[in-house]
């Protein structure tokens, strides 16, 4: 049984929006109301510190998913920014992940989550907890193939490096999904001096993971690298 689990809040409040603009790496205001989208709020040195689902309901309703063991933190965060914003963060307590055609959406309902992470995994959808806060830019994790980065949007937490990176330079590492035998690697652990495990899942044969990994590295493993879905499959560097 998988030791995964999620927290909901709710955020509401006139300045919300505002609020979420200036710190989140999606375009908050022209988020699709309804549809959950995978984003992130990173640290100042362009690194995620909190992945999280946002759902917008309208402009002064949010509801956010996060993973429970980056909750207390981040309750503790959006209350330090948001002290002087007119809204208010409550929690809805424990929610279930149901793997959606472009992201995951979330009920009181129970669910099997580890069937669910396999889902998530096999499709490429990476998520942050607290083992890996702090390690991975934005663009290492392909998010913005995701529709959870703008790169044209305004400042938020980190977003000079974030944009530096894209405007100016590419990772030298990035998301691969690779398939292997014998024990699941932990996340956060390293395979290899260039690939870092994001997560991982066993399988029938052994397991499946989402690592952020210099091509070139991956050779040198006993893995199989296995295709990830189109969406995610293009290179990860601005189009030239």
């Amino acid at each position: 049984m998988s030791d995964l689990a999620f927290i909901q809040y709710q955020l509401n409040g006139v300045d919300a929006q505002k609020f979420l603009q200036g710190q989140v790496t999606l375009h908050v205001e022209r988020l699709p109301e309804q549809t959950p989208r995978y984003t992130a709020i990173c640290d100042l040195k362009g690194r995620i510190q909190f992945g999280l689902w946002l759902t917008k309901l309208d402009a002064e309703h949010f509801e956010i998913v996060v993973t429970k063991d980056q909750s207390e933190e981040f309750a503790k965060h959006i209350k330090k920014y948001g002290a002087f914003s007119k809204m208010t963060l409550s929690t809805v307590g424990e929610v279930f992940p149901t793997l959606t055609a472009t992201s995951t959406s979330f009920a009181a309902q129970p669910t099997d989550i580890t069937a669910w992470q396999q889902q998530a995994i096999a499709q490429g959808q990476a998520y942050i907890c607290q083992a890996t806060a702090h390690k991975f830019q934005p663009q290492e994790l392909r998010l913005h193939q995701r529709e959870g980065v703008d790169y044209d949007k305004g400042c938020y937490l980190g977003q000079e490096i974030v944009a530096r990176l894209w405007f100016k330079a590419k990772p030298k590492h990035w998301l691969h999904l690779v398939a292997g035998t014998g024990d699941v690697p932990a996340i956060a652990s390293q395979l290899h001096s260039d690939v870092e495990v994001v997560n991982s899942v066993a399988t029938a044969t052994g397991f499946q993971a989402l690592v952020v990994a210099k091509p070139a590295a991956l050779t040198e493993l006993n893995l199989t690298v296995l295709d990830l879905p189109e969406q995610l499959s293009a290179d990860v560097a601005r189009p030239q």
